[in-house]
């Protein structure tokens, strides 16, 4: 394939469209959540090293939990999406798109020190490179994928025009295109609505901006605006 995105189709014979996550997005992600451990890290240490050598057991044990827990609960508890993929639009999903479990993170991470040989996830790379899905070892033997997640993005404004159904019948690709019509509405000027209205609606007459108008309250009927 030329891109990266992958159809998975779900049991309810619905199709997802997932774009998998490269290496240098994921690497990216991965040095933002480095220093944000290694921060969490060097304040540990200032406070915990005041306690001898109590503090610097403290320091070792919090060393041990932050490094293992801290993808695996964001993973888990935050959709697959520790601050650093949030950054980048990334998040870690199963291969049937679902979300991640504790026993799929736990595996994809607790292989992480696998990736990591033998040195600077080596063997992590070369699993990315050779593989379809730019997988990891840690993804694989999971059944993991990381993936851009779909930017929410603000539904487009219709004209407030009273709603009201067309004057005839409208097949489903041109439902689509009277709703395509009005979202667009704003980015078109005057003379181009006019023009589409009066092909849409040839026997609009002379007064096209009526034309306009019924197709805006037709827009808002389809989208379920009764009023």
């Amino acid at each position: 394939m030329l891109d990266t995105y992958r159809a998975i189709e779900t049991p309810e014979g619905v199709e997802l469209r997932l774009r998998v996550a490269g290496p240098v997005v994921r690497s990216l992600a991965w040095i933002i959540d480095l220093l944000i451990r290694g921060g969490v890290y060097i304040v540990l240490a200032i406070v915990l090293s005041k306690f001898g050598k109590l503090g610097w057991g403290l320091l070792l044990v919090g060393l041990f939990l932050i490094e293992w827990f801290y993808p695996v609960l964001f993973e888990v508890y935050r959709h697959g999406v520790t601050p650093g993929k949030r950054a980048m639009g990334l998040g870690v999903v199963n291969d049937d798109g679902t979300p991640v479990g504790w026993s799929a993170s736990m595996i994809r991470n607790l292989l992480r020190y696998v990736d990591f040989l033998p040195v600077l996830y080596g063997f992590g790379l070369i699993s990315m490179l050779l593989h379809p899905d730019f997988k990891r070892l840690g993804d694989i033997a999971a059944g993991t994928r990381v993936v851009y997640r779909d930017a929410k993005t603000k539904a487009a404004a219709i004209p407030a025009v009273p709603a009201r159904p067309a004057h005839f019948p409208l097949n489903l690709e041109e439902q689509r295109a009277v709703i395509n019509f009005a979202e667009r509405s704003r980015e078109l000027s005057p003379e181009r609505m006019e023009e589409l209205a009066d092909i849409a609606l040839p026997n609009s007459g002379n007064q096209r901006s009526s034309g306009i108008r019924q197709l805006h309250a037709t827009a808002n009927w389809l989208l379920g605006k009764k009023n």
